[in-house]
């Protein structure tokens, strides 16, 4: 997840800046070191100027950058669809192997030609950890559809807005499915961080009998007095990716009511849902495809981990020494 941006609800990142503050210890320093103190945080303010600058700039970069990767992004998404057949010159790659270390063979011409590149997009977003764990069986019917993901910048906001856009369908009507990501600065200006707001989602228009959001389960019941049966429907939410289109309203800021369990780990979740998209399946959606994605997400893995294991390994091994320092006899070497 981008580390400038706090998901944290405003009132909810204010109240965790009150975790763990001094209730006295401040306050009872000597006066020439509250004086310094003052001057630290002028400093900081400062510091906090030239970090909003700087997101404007890098923000500004990333517009800059995304018109200009817009156009390969067409192209592609013009072959992925099959409007366009790309030329022998498109075709050609430096490297004698394949990716995945098998070598090139000629292609072969099929009996039947196929369009395009079949479930491309279903196939990419499958294949990254998070968004695999959203989508269903039911949801692989429709994501056969999608044709196009694209992302934009708000004009008036540090957001941003995803488009699905999808081919003719037998579940819902809609061409294209929105999502957008609203920001705000911090209420906070001392750090100075962009903080989330709130999301928006395209309404789906299902078609009938095709609602992958819900469920119907039928129930019989039968009258006490009368004995007569009646049949019962009640429709209660189902798991699907496209849940994604109706996010989670974080608590407003004048609720001082019951705050909803969990609401902070699906806000989180959904805005990391959402940067996955902009940031790693959009630009690199071929490598999400053929699964070469997957090489650079565990090598990130791994950077995480340190040596401490083997650290810990050793002090095992010393604390099952002896007295003396000595291996227990049957460690020693004959």
């Amino acid at each position: 997840m981008d580390p400038r941006i706090n998901v944290l609800h405003p009132r909810k990142a204010r109240l965790n800046g009150l975790i763990g503050k001094p209730s006295s210890y401040i306050a009872d320093l000597p006066a020439d070191v509250k004086r310094r103190i003052k001057a630290l945080k002028n400093i900081q303010d400062k510091h906090s100027e030239l970090e909003a600058k700087f997101r404007e700039e890098v923000l500004a970069l990333e517009k800059k950058y995304l018109v200009k990767h817009q156009p390969l992004y067409d192209q592609r998404a013009k072959i992925v669809k099959g409007d366009v057949e790309p030329s022998a010159a498109d075709c050609e790659r430096e490297d004698s192997e394949d990716e995945d270390g098998e070598e090139s063979k000629p292609a072969e011409e099929p009996a039947n030609k196929t369009k395009g590149i079949p479930e491309f997009w279903l196939t990419a977003l499958k294949t990254n950890g998070p968004i695999s764990e959203l989508i269903t069986e039911k949801d692989e019917e429709v994501l056969k559809a999608l044709s196009n993901i694209k992302y934009s910048y708000l004009p008036d906001n540090p957001g941003f807005k995803l488009e699905f856009f999808f081919d003719d369908n037998e579940f819902f009507t809609n061409k294209k499915l929105e999502k957008t990501y609203f920001l705000i600065n911090s209420p906070d200006t001392s750090y100075g961080d962009v903080v989330y707001d709130h999301a928006e989602g395209t309404k789906i228009d299902w078609k009938e009998g095709k609602n992958l959001s819900v469920t119907v389960e039928v129930k019989t019941q039968r009258h006490k007095t009368t004995n007569k049966t009646r049949t019962v429907k009640k429709t209660v939410p189902a798991p699907t990716f496209f849940s994604f289109f109706t996010p989670p309203k974080p608590p407003a800021e004048d609720d001082d009511g019951e705050i909803e369990e969990g609401i902070d780990e699906k806000l989180e979740m959904d805005y990391e849902i959402g940067e996955i998209i902009k940031d790693k399946i959009i630009p690199r959606a071929v490598d999400w495809f053929t699964g070469r994605a997957l090489e650079f997400e565990e090598n990130d893995d791994f950077d995480e981990f340190d040596d401490e294991d083997e650290g810990d390994e050793d002090d095992d091994e010393d604390g099952e020494a002896g007295a003396d320092g000595e291996k227990p006899a049957e460690c020693k070497q004959q």
